[in-house]
C-alpha cells in the first residue's frame, strides 16, 4: 500500500520547491499533505481536519508557494497573493519560518513578512509598501494596517488561509474577521486548517469558503495509543506539588516536558517551589514580552531546557463567551489602571506552536475544554515520534475529566486516558520537603517573581535587541531558566538522602551516587591529569611538608670517619 501513495515529486511541484522539500528531510507527505496539496493546486476551496502535529502548516504552504511561482511566470509585478490567518503571534513566527524554509531555494521570488508581532504600525509600513508576496498576521493586525492603508487586497489576493481556525472566534477575531472580508476581492482561493470541527469552525465555513473539499482526515484528533499514551491520576492540590517534584527529582520523568498551569500566578508558584529543590524550568505566559517569548521556544526546541511551565488562560472559562475573548477584560482593565503589564490577548503556546520532540505532557491544572485538552496534549507524539501525557486530577475537575473521555472514546470501549499506577503512599517521606518548601513560597513571593521576570525579559527584549541583532550569537547565551530566588531557599532541600527514595526505585534511582559517579568519571581524563596544591591534603603538598635533611647526613658521616 506505500508504493500506492503519491509522492512530492508526483504532485507536479517547482524543482526549487522539491529541493527546499528533500533539505527538510521530508521523504513522503503525510495523508493531509498527500490529499490537500493536489486538490489546493487544482483552484478548489479546502477545508481540512486532521490532528494536530500532522503537518497541516505545510499542507498549505506548499501549493501556495507553488502558485505564486507558477503567476510570477506570466505576470512580473510585485504584489500580495497570499495572506495567512493565525490565532497567536507565536503561530505566526512559526509559520513564517516554515514557508521561509520552503523557500530557500527560491526566495528571491517569493518574499514572506510576518506582522503580528507587537512593532508598531508604522515600523512594520515599509516591510508591507515592498508588497510581499505571503504576509503572515492575526487578524486584528492585519484589520489596523488595512484601515491604515498600509496594506492594500482587493485587487491583488488570490489565496487566503485561515490557520487553527477553530480557535480564531474563542480568541475573540469574530467581529476583526468579518470587517476584514470588506477589503477581499470578490473571487479569492480559501484554506481552513483546524484540529477541531466545531461550530465557529462552521460559521467560517459559510463565511469563507464556496463549494469546499472537506477532508475529515484519521478519526481520533489525537494519535491512537501505540504512540500517545495518556494517563490520569487523582491528587488533591497539595497532592500535586508532592508528585511533580518527584517525578523531576527522581526522574520519572524523562526527556523535554511541557507543564501546564491554569493562571500566570500558578507558573510562578510552580516554578518558585521547583527552584527549592535545584530545578531548573522556564516560565511562558501572555504576560513576557513577544520577543521573549519566542526566543524560549526556539531554544526549548535546540534543547537548552527540559521543563517549561506555560499558562493556557484562554481556556480558562468558556471560549464563547464574550468576556474570555480578551482573557478577562476587567481584569485587564485592572491591571492597567495599576500599572501592571496587561496580557497579551494574542497569546497561546498550546495551540498550532511546534514544540519540537517534546516527550512528556503535565496537565498539573486539567483543561476546562476537550478542545484545550487535545491541543495541549497535541504538542507531544508529533508527526512520528512517541509522548506521554499525565493529567493531574483534583476532585473538582473529575466531570471535566469525564467529558474529555467521552470525547475522545468515541466507539471504542476502552478509555483512552488510563489510571498512572503510582503508589502515594511510597513517596510520603517527601511530603515534609514539599512542606517546608511551600512555606517559603508565600503569595508575596510569587508576586515578587511575577514583577522580576516580566522586567527582565522586558530588558532582554527591548534594550538588547539591537545589539543583539549586531551580535546574534549572544543571544544564544541568553538563558530564561535562571533561579528568581525571591523566595528564602534551603540547601538541604536541593539533595535527596538515599533513605528518603522508595525501596522500589532504590535500584534505579541514585540522587547522590548518581553525582559521585560523575565527579569520578570527570577526574579520570584520558591524557596525563595535572592535579592543583589547593585540592591536596597538607601533608602531601610538597612546599609545606619538604624537610632538608642534608646537615645531618654529613654529620653522621664524619661520626663514622
Amino acid at each position: 500500500m506505500a508504493a500506492e501513495r503519491l509522492q512530492f515529486h508526483e504532485m507536479g511541484l517547482d524543482d526549487r520547491l522539491l529541493k527546499a522539500v528533500a533539505d527538510l528531510g521530508w521523504f513522503q507527505p503525510t495523508l493531509i499533505q498527500e490529499k490537500a496539496i493536489p486538490l489546493a493546486l487544482e483552484g478548489k476551496d479546502v477545508l481540512a481536519r486532521a490532528r494536530t502535529g500532522s503537518g497541516k502548516t505545510a499542507a498549505y504552504a506548499v501549493p501556495v508557494i507553488q502558485r505564486i511561482l507558477i503567476s510570477k511566470q506570466s505576470v512580473r509585478e510585485q504584489d500580495v497573493r497570499a495572506l495567512i490567518l493565525v490565532p497567536t503571534k507565536e503561530l505566526g513566527q512559526q509559520v513564517q519560518t516554515m514557508i521561509r524554509q520552503l523557500t530557500s531555494f527560491c526566495s528571491r521570488d517569493v518574499r514572506v513578512a510576518d506582522i503580528s508581532g507587537k512593532a508598531d504600525l508604522s515600523t512594520q509600513r515599509p516591510i508591507l509598501m515592498e508588497k510581499p508576496d505571503v504576509v503572515v498576521g492575526t487578524p486584528s493586525r492585519v484589520l489596523a494596517h488595512l484601515n491604515a492603508q498600509n496594506l492594500v487586497l482587493h485587487s491583488s489576493l488570490e489565496m487566503l488561509v485561515v490557520d487553527e481556525a477553530d480557535l480564531l472566534f474563542s480568541f475573540g477575531f469574530e467581529a476583526d474577521l468579518k470587517n476584514l472580508l470588506c477589503h477581499l476581492p470578490k473571487i479569492y482561493q480559501s484554506f481552513l486548517m483546524s484540529a477541531t470541527l466545531s461550530e465557529d469552525v462552521q460559521a467560517l465555513k459559510e463565511l469563507l469558503l464556496h463549494n469546499p473539499v472537506v477532508l475529515k482526515l484519521q478519526g481520533s484528533q489525537l494519535p491512537d495509543s501505540s504512540q500517545l499514551q495518556q494517563y490520569s491520576i487523582k491528587c488533591e492540590e497539595e497532592d500535586k506539588f508532592l508528585l511533580i517534584y518527584t517525578l523531576l527529582k527522581l526522574q520519572l520523568v524523562r526527556g523535554k516536558t511541557l507543564v501546564f498551569v491554569g493562571a500566570v500566578d500558578r507558573c510562578y508558584r510552580l516554578k518558585l517551589f521547583l527552584e527549592q529543590f535545584s530545578i531548573p524550568a522556564c516560565v511562558l505566559n501572555s504576560e513576557l514580552p513577544v520577543q521573549s517569548r519566542c526566543h524560549i521556544i526556539t531554544q526549548f526546541n535546540q534543547g537548552f531546557y527540559d521543563y517549561i511551565i506555560a499558562t493556557d488562560e484562554q481556556s480558562l472559562a468558556d471560549p464563547t463567551a464574550a468576556v474570555q475573548t480578551t482573557s478577562g477584560k476587567e481584569k485587564k482593565k485592572k491591571n492597567t489602571e495599576k500599572g501592571g503589564k496587561a496580557k497579551d490577548k494574542e497569546y497561546g503556546v498550546s495551540r498550532g506552536v511546534d514544540f519540537q520532540n517534546v516527550s512528556n505532557v503535565v496537565n498539573f491544572d486539567f483543561p476546562t475544554t476537550v478542545e484545550s485538552y487535545i491541543h495541549r496534549v497535541g504538542r507531544t507524539a508529533r508527526a512520528d515520534n512517541p509522548g506521554t501525557a499525565l493529567s493531574f486530577i483534583s476532585h473538582t475537575e473529575l466531570d471535566l475529566l469525564t467529558e474529555v473521555e467521552e470525547a475522545l472514546t468515541g466507539d471504542n470501549a476502552e478509555s483512552v486516558l488510563k489510571p498512572y499506577e503510582f503508589k502515594m503512599e511510597e513517596i510520603e517521606g517527601f511530603r515534609y520537603r514539599c512542606r517546608d518548601a511551600m512555606r517559603s513560597v508565600t503569595k508575596q513571593a510569587v508576586r515578587e517573581a511575577r514583577l522580576k521576570e516580566i522586567k527582565q525579559e522586558l530588558l532582554n527584549s527591548e534594550k538588547l535587541k539591537t545589539y543583539f541583532d549586531d551580535n546574534p550569537r549572544d543571544l544564544q547565551l541568553l538563558r530564561h531558566d535562571k533561579d528568581l530566588h525571591p523566595a528564602v531557599v534551603k540547601p538541604h532541600l536541593k539533595n535527596i538522602p538515599e533513605y528518603l527514595v522508595p525501596e522500589t526505585l532504590r535500584g534505579v534511582v541514585h540522587p547522590l551516587s548518581s553525582r559521585r559517579k560523575k565527579r569520578r568519571e570527570k577526574s579520570k581524563p584520558g591524557g596525563v591529569s595535572k592535579t592543583s596544591f589547593k585540592k591536596n591534603i597538607r601533608g602531601k603538598n610538597p612546599l609545606k611538608s619538604f624537610r632538608y635533611t642534608g646537615s645531618r647526613d654529613r654529620k653522621s658521616k664524619a661520626g663514622k670517619s
